[in-house]
């Protein structure tokens, strides 16, 4: 799978500080490193954080000039198999990218607690990660992925909320609204869940989707609502 270089501008990334029916033919990406899935040839991404001389936060793919600044590599967060980390009582994030996560979750019928599930999984709400297979923000798009549904600056949390939910629902579509295999295919590629018939055999998948569901359900009880759009949840068969 080939993505290029970053198709994000400079003055592009500056807006990452801002608060923050899909096709039928995305490009297949994922996040996952195995070896079935990974492309030798896909350079590595880097990026770069700094504050410039007006104060102003920004990110770019070029080192900056005598400025100090920081490289900035983020992993799936979800996806580390020796993580320690609690998924049964590490704290939610409730009101983070509200408005986004409604706005998208209701044009795209997708229930809200799964895209914050998913959010939560993949950059624990960090709108700034990026990570070293060139992920890129809070539902981590790959870039190709992001052209694909429409995203012009992945790291605008509101462009990168609407093209992940719209991403999310498609996955959705191609597995009649199975959240397991849909997870599934967001971490690995739907390609691969078709290949396998399911979940495909990988560490990282296969403890990324058990993490979701865990995170789904919680999302799901603190919300106090019921998901009454096309995707409720549904026995995993």
């Amino acid at each position: 799978m080939k993505t290029g270089l970053l198709a994000i501008s400079v003055s592009a990334l500056m807006l990452c500080t801002a608060q923050a029916g899909a096709r039928n033919d995305p490009t297949v990406l994922t996040n996952v490193s195995s070896v079935q899935e990974a492309n030798p040839d896909r350079p590595d991404i880097r990026i770069f954080k700094y504050t410039n001389k007006s104060g102003v936060r920004s990110y770019s793919d070029r080192a900056p000039m005598g400025i100090k600044y920081e490289i900035m590599k983020f992993d799936c967060f979800a996806c580390n198999p020796k993580s320690t980390v609690n998924w049964n009582n590490i704290p939610l994030q409730l009101s983070a990218f509200a408005s986004a996560i409604e706005s998208s979750a209701r044009k795209y019928r997708v229930d809200p607690a799964l895209v914050r599930a998913v959010i939560h999984a993949e950059s624990a709400f960090q709108p700034g990660a990026v990570s070293s297979k060139g992920a890129l923000g809070l539902m981590q798009l790959m870039p190709g992925t992001a052209k694909d549904m429409g995203v012009v600056n992945a790291m605008s949390p509101e462009e990168n909320i609407q093209g992940g939910v719209r991403y999310l629902a498609w996955l959705l579509d191609e597995n009649r609204g199975n959240t397991t295999l849909a997870t599934a295919a967001y971490n690995a590629g739907p390609n691969a869940v078709k290949r396998y018939n399911g979940i495909p055999p990988f560490d990282e998948t296969r403890i990324y989707v058990e993490r979701v569901k865990v995170l789904y359900d919680r999302y799901k009880r603190e919300s106090n609502k019921t998901f009454s759009g096309r995707y409720v949840s549904q026995a995993d068969t």
